[in-house]
């Protein structure tokens, strides 16, 4: 499953970049194994407004009972929009494998090459990944993504008949992406 979660985050990434962007944080919560969907964080201010959104895809994993949660960033990018220092490799493209007992962050630092420059500026990358170092158990996260990590395990109570469902709702009339897997659609 590891294998193909890590697949998924690259060729996503390497699209984004390919249209002159860069993809939002994602999580993809886990129930018993099992894939729940892919959630990315709604659109971000930077500042304090990054830090707290990204904080805030935990909310869909603590009202699936997610007992894993897969984060995805860029160093980069998270640093740039939460007002952060850069910490470890960059560009970098970045997943933490969390549980209630701990994470291993798992670093794949790539070369941007440039494809092509649009009229307005953006540029068309494509990354050249490097050797990934060692996953890092324990590894150190930027405050928003270790948040997110912390508050996957917090279970939410809502006073609904349907927890989970009205979280997605609420999540996407706030911005998130939100894409479930079949087993998980409201």
């Amino acid at each position: 499953m590891w294998d193909a979660l890590v697949g998924v985050a690259k060729e996503t990434y390497s699209a984004s970049l390919g249209e002159g962007t860069v993809p939002r944080p994602l999580i993809m919560p886990l129930v018993r194994g099992e894939l729940v969907g892919m959630i990315w964080a709604r659109p971000l201010k930077a500042g304090q407004d990054a830090l707290t959104g990204i904080a805030e895809l935990a909310n869909i994993a603590a009202a699936a009972g997610a007992d894993e949660v897969v984060l995805v960033w860029e160093t980069h990018d998270v640093a740039t929009t939460c007002e952060l220092p850069v910490v470890g490799p960059a560009p970098c493209l970045n997943l933490v494998l969390a549980t209630r007992e701990g994470h291993v962050l798992h670093q794949y630092p790539y070369n941007e090459e440039l494809l092509s420059r649009g009229p307005e500026g953006w540029a068309s990358l494509a990354p050249d990944w490097m050797p990934a170092p060692a996953p890092q158990p324990g590894g150190e996260l930027v405050p928003p993504i270790q948040a997110a990590v912390d508050f996957s395990f917090i279970p939410i109570e809502i006073d609904h008949p349907s927890p989970f469902g009205v979280t997605v709702v609420l999540m996407e009339e706030d911005g998130y992406r939100v894409s479930l897997t079949e087993a998980f659609a409201c």
